[in-house]
C-alpha cells in the first residue's frame, strides 16, 4: 500500500509542478490534470503539495512499523 501511495505522490508532484510551470511561464497547459479539471494557478501548487504530504505520510508510516 505504501508503494502505491509513493507512486501516486510522485505523479501528483510531477503533474502539479508541470502544470504550474506550463501556465506560469509558457502560457500553455502541461500534464494531464488540465484534461480532467480546470484548476487555477495556485491549485497546481496545491496538487504538488498534496503529493509531498502523501510521500511524507507513507515514509513516516514505514518508519513507525520499523521495516
Amino acid at each position: 500500500m505504501r508503494g502505491i501511495v509513493n507512486i501516486v505522490g510522485v505523479i501528483a508532484i510531477i503533474q502539479g509542478l508541470a502544470g504550474f510551470a506550463g501556465r506560469m511561464w509558457f502560457d500553455s497547459n502541461w500534464g494531464f490534470l488540465h484534461r480532467l479539471v480546470d484548476l487555477p494557478l495556485p491549485g497546481y501548487l496545491g496538487v504538488a503539495a498534496a503529493g509531498v504530504v502523501a510521500i511524507i505520510w507513507a515514509d513516516s508510516a514505514k518508519k513507525r512499523e520499523g521495516s
